[in-house]
């Protein structure tokens, strides 16, 4: 009797393990998919505004890398659930660039027009054509600074997305 009932025991406690070692796996899956959702509400804020604004990524994407670096296998889950590199992917962050580029193009023929207009308003005034015109160039120059500035940044993210 007492062989059955140390058989009994060992059946028990080896029942007993599976269930704690089961729990505890269950416990760290969870555990790691509240991290990952965290991490998704994280940095949806940034993806909103990287759509609004590409300039955005340039924030956004160091606060991306120290998250990854922080915790690859949540990110590495996330970058599985999206199809890419979360939460901005190599087409995302060229997207991006194509959005600043396209942006630029835009405000630039906008500026033209708009100055043109000014200058045509001026008439003959010569001194006042040539405020407007030197207003149109300090404008287009400020611009066309902050333009390269941020599009080369964007572009060393592009570069370093293709790694």
């Amino acid at each position: 009797m007492s062989a059955l009932l140390a058989v009994a025991l060992a059946v028990a406690a080896l029942l007993a393990v599976g269930a704690i070692v089961a729990e505890r796996r269950a416990a760290r899956t969870e555990a790691a998919r509240g991290r990952a959702v965290t991490l998704l509400a994280m940095f949806a804020p940034g993806v909103e505004a990287v759509h609004r604004d590409p300039r955005a990524l340039l924030v956004w994407e160091p606060l991306a890398r120290q998250a990854r670096a922080l915790a690859p296998g949540d990110m590495a889950s996330l970058d599985a659930v999206s199809g890419g590199r979360f939460p901005f992917s190599q087409a995302a962050i060229q997207a991006a660039h194509a959005q600043w580029t396209a942006d630029w193009l835009a405000w630039e023929a906008m500026h033209d027009a708009e100055y043109k207009m000014k200058a045509s308003d001026a008439g003959g005034d010569r001194p006042r054509a040539d405020a407007i015109e030197r207003e149109k160039l300090d404008r287009y120059q400020r611009r066309y600074h902050e333009y390269v500035t941020v599009s080369k940044a964007l572009q060393t993210l592009v570069r370093e997305s293709q790694k």
